[in-house]
């Protein structure tokens, strides 16, 4: 690493696809999924609540790549950190350009897979809070 340089990307946001995995000979394997964040504000003229959605290529690698491919699916929330990693390649004579997020750290915020025994815990106990409610209706898609 260069003197003076930092490379870090720090997202919590919605998968917006299950993992694809890719597996090599030597037993590495690479896992990708999209996630998206977004910002929500009122127009000020309008008055109608507005959201931009941005979306980042995630990418994992080998036993953290399994662990997401196991546990995460669409509609997740995940934390997860890494760095910028800007791919090109030729496709039919056209350059194609990549910007990925090589993700060192992963953490599950929310998954299909726990949802229900959270839902159950959640009607035993007091009405969820309304900041949770919110979160969930803005979801991208």
């Amino acid at each position: 690493m260069a003197a003076g340089t930092i490379n870090k990307v720090i997202l919590i946001g919605n998968l917006g696809d299950d993992v694809k995995m890719h597996y090599f000979d030597d037993k590495n394997s690479v896992g990708r999924f999209p996630i998206a964040t977004s910002e929500s504000y009122t127009n000020k003229q309008t008055g109608e609540k507005v959201t931009n959605t941005d979306w980042h290529n995630i990418v994992v690698r080998n036993k953290l790549a399994e662990i997401c491919e196991k546990y995460l699916s669409k509609g997740d929330k995940v934390y997860v950190e890494g760095k910028l990693k800007n791919r090109q390649w030729e496709q039919d004579g056209v350059k194609r350009y990549s910007t990925e997020v090589l993700v060192s750290e992963m953490t599950m915020l929310s998954s299909k897979k726990n949802s229900e025994s959270n839902t159950m815990a959640a009607q035993q106990n007091t009405p969820k809070p309304i900041a949770q409610e919110e979160e969930n209706d803005d979801l991208p898609f």
